[in-house]
């Protein structure tokens, strides 16, 4: 089945607006799989280290993390994403990409039921997209 997730990326002082993304994949895809199809979205050089959390805020203490430190086979390439839905009442699933550069963003599943993959289309697939999206590297694109 596929599902749809809003992809929303957190403003912070320094960003511009927010930029925003809906991209459907398969229910077994992993949060490594998220990962890249986030990472293509947005057009990001897949060149930092990441991991996704569950919190109840962006920068909740409290936090369930997912990622592949001290873990022979890598959590990140073998948890498929159905296997965290339905999130806790009050808790989101939240993605941070480059550690140094805190690149955050909030991924929320949309109201669309799952359906079944249509014939001939790949997924990941990029739905929609709202706002502008930011530069990795901004002082290298100047």
């Amino acid at each position: 089945m596929i599902l749809t997730f809003d992809i929303k990326l957190l403003p912070a002082p320094e960003m511009p607006p927010p930029w925003k993304a809906t991209i459907a994949l398969d229910a077994a895809s992993t949060l490594e799989d998220l990962h890249l199809a986030i990472q293509r979205a947005v057009r990001f050089d897949n060149d930092h280290l990441y991991d996704f959390y569950i919190a109840r805020t962006p920068y909740s203490r409290k936090r369930v993390r997912f990622n592949d430190e001290n873990l022979t086979g890598g959590e990140l390439g073998s948890r498929a994403i159905e296997s965290l839905l339905p999130l806790p009442k009050g808790r989101r699933l939240f993605y941070l990409f480059d550690f140094g550069d805190s690149w955050r963003f909030q991924v929320s599943r949309t109201r669309h039921k799952p359906y079944e993959p249509a014939p001939g289309v790949e997924y990941p697939q990029l739905i929609a997209e709202q706002g502008e999206r930011p530069q990795q590297y901004p002082h290298l694109e100047e």
